[in-house]
């Protein structure tokens, strides 16, 4: 049972995403960047709601008044699954995500994704993307465009750590912002790379801002990794 409602699940995510994508890719690069995003990311209630009436997948999510309603901040969220990349783009309104660069050569889905103006890395050269992250990063945060990125860099099973890179800290600490911490447990009931959705509520927390201004990048990185882990643990993730 679980299989044939994945498997309903993909006869709607897949023919409706490149469906969907086609007048994105025709009527996005004429829009503002802010009217893209919401027009480009509309699809993803879709998906949110498809997922929960067809694989019994729901959401709750504790701290959203922690995520601030004006300016630029940068997002750090674990990374378990492919719900959160979907899902974060419905929490965080608009956006610019950190992602690899080759996720821009899928058919339809990445060509669109390339008109939201991420920072897409090449991860084979560390110093170069690190440049990159900064110099991309502080050009968004200046446009007052919050920045998501999942420090693990790479999905990570539940019940493991991975390992948090300082990127993120030391983008926010440059520019002067202020990072909001997010922790979920999506790979219980959507594990990375899993066919299988199993029903369940997916919780997401939303940590408060931790203020850069005037601190170390050690410093800053060290108290958002804390609350992540320890987060992670309560919830299972």
């Amino acid at each position: 049972m679980l299989k044939l409602r994945a498997f309903l699940f993909a006869l709607g995510f897949y023919p409706i995403t490149i469906l969907y994508s086609i007048p994105c890719l025709l009527i996005g690069p004429f829009l503002p960047f802010r009217q893209r995003f919401a027009f480009f990311t509309g699809i993803n209630y879709f998906y949110i709601s498809w997922l929960k009436w067809v694989c019994g997948v729901d959401t709750r999510v504790q701290g959203r008044e922690h995520l601030p309603n004006t300016g630029a901040f940068v997002v750090l969220g674990n990374h378990q699954s492919e719900w959160e990349t979907l899902y974060f783009q419905i929490l965080v309104r608009p956006q610019v995500v950190v992602l690899k660069k080759e996720l821009l050569k899928i058919p339809f889905f990445g060509w669109a994704l390339g008109l939201l103006k991420p920072i897409a890395l090449d991860r084979s050269q560390r110093r170069g993307a690190l440049k990159q992250l900064l110099e991309q990063g502080a050009a968004r945060l200046n446009e007052g465009i919050p920045i998501v990125m999942f420090p693990q860099g790479t999905r990570v099973k539940v019940g493991e750590e991975g390992k948090f890179n300082k990127g993120g800290a030391m983008l926010a600490v440059k520019a002067g912002v202020p990072i909001v911490p997010i922790v979920h447990n999506a790979g219980r009931l959507w594990p990375g790379k899993s066919f299988v959705k199993y029903p369940g509520v997916i919780d997401v927390h939303i940590g408060p801002a931790v203020v850069t201004e005037g601190r170390s990048i050690e410093e800053v990185h060290a108290e958002v990794t804390q609350w992540m882990l320890e987060r992670m643990k309560l919830l299972g993730a």
